[in-house]
């Protein structure tokens, strides 16, 4: 039997060897760091998360949650890492970011059909592939992707919000509580940053006006030919200084939105809020949802400084942009994750347009397993579009080239209810889309059983 080559240690690549391995594969997982570092990462640890610690949503009736309902019945090896080692996030599954990649390392490594070894791929193996090397490709591997598909890679600038330590948080004006009252602690989950109108305004001005790392000519290139074009900013992650600058409100109704929080005591809502997460499981770290940003590290001390409570803020991490890159899906790769032009090689995960934690996982499962089948003799296999996986695989492989943009799980891109207008509210249409998915992808592994896998 022919050897499965993995290229990258991601969250996708690691699904995908975990998946061809649990069927009876043997996987040969490349990964280049600590070897080659990329500037984002940190560690030397598999499933590294760098952007956030969190996966979404829990909950099945949204689409995140959805997705992961999949995954788990699909046995994601990752998504079982992720609620081990989950810590208090309301109804969202966050993680202790070193524990989760340290669990994930061990898992991967102890495989008996795993061989990892350290070090840039530099160019695409003959033989079964899966290409899962992330937003942060090396520039040699870059460069061997684009001769193999005769096009442009595209770009889009992605962001990491900062981290700051719990200690430094005044609580005496910040206060915990989750939205709704969703979450697993009584006091509640997260910790919230109030504002009054005076103080949002007055924090969005500085935010708008504040200096930003220059976007270098160099970080848009990649050597050899490949032409960058024009960077943009994925919409599902902009910088908050960005978002400021589209109008006064933006924050208010997006990262910063009051919604389901009140002020202790009392039934009077901040006139916006900013969350901050518990990032690992001592407590001691804590990021800053949504605000993902590119402000130059002496500016994101003065503005952040400026919400309540983070007066004297102490930062383990500012943020930062990193260049994330993808290729263009839909006129290279089919819904079972093939590559047209060879139907051993599959893409995974950020590379191929999708955005989001558990799309990456998911994606990877999908290739991993195609990967095992198109090895074995056995045809690979395509998702109905009904369920949340199905239809980010039909999405992104063919979507027209004008709409092309990378995507995460969502209820929009899910064929249309035949009784669509006899359902009131948007949660009730998110139920019965659930509910619909659930269905189909249950029918469709009772033709393709996962006990067929070994282990």
């Amino acid at each position: 039997m022919e050897r499965l080559t993995v290229i990258g240690g991601g969250l996708a690549g690691c699904e995908a060897a975990w998946q061809a391995a649990e069927r009876g594969v043997d996987v040969l997982l490349l990964e280049m760091r600590p070897m080659k570092q990329t500037g984002a990462h940190v560690g030397a640890g598999l499933a590294e998360l760098v952007c956030s610690n969190s996966l979404g949503s829990r909950m099945v009736d949204r689409a995140q949650g959805l997705l992961k309902e999949e995954i788990r019945r699909l046995n994601s090896m990752l998504l079982r890492c992720a609620e081990e080692t989950a810590i208090p996030a309301g109804g969202a599954l966050a993680v202790d970011r070193e524990t989760f990649s340290k669990r994930v390392t061990e898992l991967v490594r102890g495989h008996p059909r795993i061989h990892m070894m350290r070090g840039e791929a530099t160019e695409i193996p003959p033989g079964p592939t899966v290409i899962a090397s992330g937003p942060l490709t090396s520039n040699r591997l870059s460069e061997a992707i684009a001769q193999l598909t005769g096009r442009e890679h595209l770009f889009f600038y992605d962001a990491i919000a900062p981290v700051v330590y719990a200690d430094s948080i005044d609580m005496n004006v910040a206060f915990r509580a989750s939205r709704y009252g969703r979450g697993e602690s009584e006091e509640g989950d997260y910790i919230n940053c109030p504002f009054s109108r005076e103080e949002y305004y007055f924090f969005v001005e500085n935010l708008k006006s504040g200096d930003r790392i220059d976007l270098k000519d160099y970080e848009l290139q990649i050597e050899k030919g490949v032409d960058a074009g024009a960077h943009i900013f994925f919409e599902g992650c902009l910088p908050v200084e960005v978002l400021a600058q589209r109008g006064k409100e933006a924050l208010a109704f997006g990262p910063m939105r009051p919604a389901g929080i009140h002020y202790p005591d009392t039934r009077i809502r901040p006139y916006a809020i900013i969350q901050l997460r518990q990032d690992n499981f001592a407590g001691t770290l804590y990021n800053l949802v949504g605000f993902q940003t590119n402000l130059k590290f002496e500016e994101q001390k003065r503005i952040f400084r400026m919400i309540p409570g983070l007066e004297r803020a102490e930062f383990a991490r500012f943020g930062q942009m990193h260049r994330n890159t993808f290729i263009y899906s839909p006129s290279l790769l089919l819904p079972t994750l093939q590559f047209r032009q060879r139907k051993d090689l599959f893409f995974a995960g950020q590379i191929i347009g999708i955005e989001g934690y558990v799309g990456n996982i998911a994606t990877g499962l999908l290739a991993g397993w195609n990967a095992a089948r198109v090895i074995q003799d056995s045809s690979p296999l395509e998702l109905p579009h009904e369920t949340m996986l199905g239809s980010l695989c039909a999405y992104i492989t063919g979507a027209s080239a004008q709409d092309f943009q990378p995507m995460k799980a969502n209820f929009g891109i899910l064929p249309v209810l035949e009784n669509l207008s006899q359902l009131k509210g948007k949660n009730e249409r998110n139920a019965h889309y659930s509910r619909r998915s659930l269905e189909e992808l249950e029918r469709f592994l009772q033709s393709y059983p996962l006990e067929s896998c070994e282990g």
